[in-house]
Parts: structure tokens; C-alpha cells; sequence
């Protein structure tokens, strides 16, 4: 049988802050152990039977005596704390300095170029919250038909269209255009469409977001498969995150349980080398909306389906459960946190209860996948294979 590794995301469950988290305004965050706390304890017994006590302390959540699966933290090497950085990096590249950020809205002499391009002027062009600026300018946008141009503390600018002003293939078009004048000092990480539905007061983001990222910067382990004739299958926004470079299929899905399903479908199918989930509900739906309540929700729903998952991984199958960043609802922040991200590596033909310390580098995942799959890559980290294997 094929080796295969299955990496899953869960974008932005950080697990206590970096030693540098005070550079980014972070001092505090820990989005599990706050969260946990918060609500009185996460109820999420198969992550803990895994090893997710065992990593760090979280209120409520008792180390396992004997966890299942192989655990430790690992922290962000390069510059910044945005989606891109964090999967770039698990994937070989370490970004010696961060993409862009504009606190003061982007440059005049950009926006009127946009607005020339597009043949319509925007709304906005500020720091902002997605929901909050949508609630705000949406009522003009729906009279003007104005696009809503924002970005945040991240590398991002993101517009936002109500899908009756403006439909989805336009809104596409724009982003596209946007994406192709982020050039040189304002080469942001991402472009991100932001649709919507619904009237003023009851505004809904849809599941039509789009990202539009720059191509990496170098080849990644996904490019080093493919190379090697090795089936990458993307599920989620991965495929957005890689600018769909070094992907063999992708898979979109309309949230978590979506992902998660779409993820075992693939499990249960050969062929594949690696399949990579992005599991984006945790960062999007509840962490920049610091939805305490609903965030812990979906850590528990996505904790109920783990016994379904790991029923259908195969013999030589490796498991890796992390995350890209953290992005703490319980803060005043509604951005991205500095943050440790969780390592759970399960397999059953691999060790158990290892404990794998606190890795550096995010690109220990990605050597230590390609020395799993024997592949050689061009980039550099400290593989647990190792330290994991029977």
C-alpha cells in the first residue's frame, strides 16, 4: 500500500502566545486555553485523548494518561501571523520579512487606478472589521452599487460586494484586477472577495469567498510532489493559499463539516500522496467575529467527527492535526494572533504518546512529510519521523 500523509489545518487554533507575540500587540493570546476557560471547558474529549492536554495547559482539559497520538507545539519562524505565512511555512518557506500592511487604508494614487479600472469607485478603504464595515457601508453600497474596499492588521485587502449589486463573476473580476496591481511594495498576501446577502441589520456573508493569493515565492513540498508524480489533493482553500501551484486536485467546501467530509470521502480513495484540508470556519466564522461561544461550538463539532476521521485512516496513513496562526476571540483584537500551534501526529503503524517538544519552525511538518513519502526537497528542518516511528 502507498504511503500517504493527511494534514489538516484548523485554521487559527493557536495554543498560547510567542515569545515575540508583544511585537504584534498579542500579549495574552492563547485562543484554546482562553476560549476553554471562558466557556467553562471545551468539551472535546477526543482531541484530548489524542494529546491536546498533554501539549500545553488548557483549563478544563486533563492531560491523557496515554494519548493516542504523537504531540507537541511548534512555533512561526518568519514575519508575520497571516494564513499564507503560516502554510507557506509548513510547506518549506520561511518569509525573512512580512507582506504589507496599510493601518492607514491603501495608497490614493492605487485606489483611483483601481476605481478607474473597475469604472466604479469604492466605499471604505479603512481598517476595519468584515462584518462591521459590511453593516455600516452596506446600505450605500446597495444604493451606489459601490464595491466596499477594506484590509485589517493582516496582509490583505478585501472587497466586499452584496451578490444581488454585484454578482459573484464580477466581483471575481475585480479581485482579479486588484490582485494583478499589488505589485512591489504593496504585494499583499491575499485579495479576498467578500460576498454577502441579505438586508441592513441582518447582513450574511456566503460561502462564495474567494482568495487570490501571490504564488509563492519558492517551490514548496506540494511542488516537490507533484514533481515526483505524487497526486496532491487540496480540500478547502488551500488551493486559493498556493495559488493553486503544486496541487494535483482541489476541492472546495462550504465550511467545516463540509471539509471534514470532503476530507474522509478522500481518505477512503487511493491514490493520493497528500491531502491537505484547510478547515477556515474556526478563523472566519469565529475568531474575527470574536464569537467566543461559537468558536468553542465548532472546536466541539469538529471534536465529535474525529472518531469517524480516524476510522477511516489506513495502515500506512499518517495523520497530522495543526493549525496556521491563532486568532483569539476573547480578546479586544479582531485580527490574528502570534501564537504556538498544536502538532498531533497519529498513525497506527507509528509510536504513541511521544512527546515532540516545542519545534521552531512550522517546516519540521513539511520535512518531515517528504521524509515520509522519501521525496528530496530544497528547503531545510528537523524531521520527527524519527522520533515517531516503530
Amino acid at each position: 500500500m502507498d504511503k500517504r500523509v493527511i494534514l489538516i489545518v484548523m485554521d487559527s487554533v493557536g495554543i498560547g502566545e510567542m515569545p515575540d507575540a508583544w511585537e504584534y500587540g498579542d500579549e495574552g493570546s492563547n485562543t484554546l486555553g482562553n476560549i476553554s476557560r471562558e466557556v467553562g471547558g471545551l468539551k472535546i474529549p477526543n482531541l484530548a485523548s489524542l494529546g491536546l492536554g498533554n501539549i500545553a495547559e488548557i483549563p478544563y482539559i486533563d492531560a491523557a494518561n496515554n494519548p493516542s497520538a504523537n504531540y507537541g507545539k511548534m512555533g512561526i519562524k518568519s514575519k508575520g501571523k497571516d494564513t499564507t505565512t503560516g502554510h507557506w511555512e509548513m510547506t518549506g518557506i520561511i518569509l525573512d520579512r512580512g507582506f504589507p500592511i496599510f493601518p492607514e487604508g491603501f495608497p490614493a494614487d492605487f485606489i483611483k487606478e483601481f476605481e478607474k479600472r473597475i469604472g466604479r469607485s469604492v466605499l471604505g478603504n479603512e481598517v476595519a472589521s468584515g462584518t462591521e464595515i459590511m453593516e455600516r457601508l452596506g446600505p450605500e453600497h446597495e444604493k451606489t452599487g459601490k464595491p466596499i474596499v477594506y484590509t485589517s492588521a493582516d496582509s490583505v485587502l478585501q472587497i466586499a460586494a452584496h451578490e444581488e449589486v454585484i454578482p459573484i463573476d464580477q466581483l471575481l473580476k475585480m479581485c482579479k484586477i486588484a490582485r494583478e496591481m499589488l505589485i512591489d511594495d504593496l504585494m499583499v498576501a491575499r485579495v479576498i472577495a467578500r460576498p454577502f446577502l441579505g438586508k441592513v441589520g441582518n447582513y450574511t456573508r456566503t460561502n462564495n469567498r474567494h482568495d487570490f493569493s501571490i504564488n509563492p515565492v519558492s517551490k514548496t513540498l506540494l511542488d516537490y510532489l507533484v514533481e515526483s508524480e505524487r497526486k496532491v489533493t487540496a480540500i478547502g482553500k488551500i488551493k486559493d493559499i498556493f495559488a493553486n501551484q503544486g496541487i494535483s486536485e482541489s476541492f472546495s467546501t462550504k465550511g467545516n463539516f463540509d471539509g471534514l467530509t470532503k476530507t474522509i470521502e478522500n481518505i477512503k480513495i487511493e491514490g493520493s500522496s497528500l491531502i491537505f484540508t484547510n478547515l477556515v470556519d474556526f478563523d472566519m466564522a469565529y475568531g474575527h467575529r470574536n464569537n467566543v461561544k461559537g468558536y468553542a461550538q465548532a472546536l466541539e463539532e469538529f471534536d465529535a467527527r474525529i472518531p469517524e476521521l480516524l476510522s477511516v485512516i489506513k495502515e500506512d496513513d499518517i495523520l497530522i492535526l495543526t493549525a496556521d496562526h491563532g486568532c483569539d476571540p476573547t480578546t479586544a483584537s479582531t485580527d490574528h494572533s502570534r501564537e504556538y500551534v498544536p502538532l498531533l501526529v497519529y498513525g497506527s503503524k507509528l509510536k504513541r504518546a511521544v512527546n515532540l517538544g516545542v519545534r521552531p519552525t512550522l517546516t519540521d511538518i513539511g520535512v518531515t512529510i517528504a521524509d515520509y513519502l522519501e521525496i528530496e526537497v530544497g528547503f531545510k528542518g528537523d524531521s520527527f519521523l524519527q522520533d515517531i516511528q516503530l
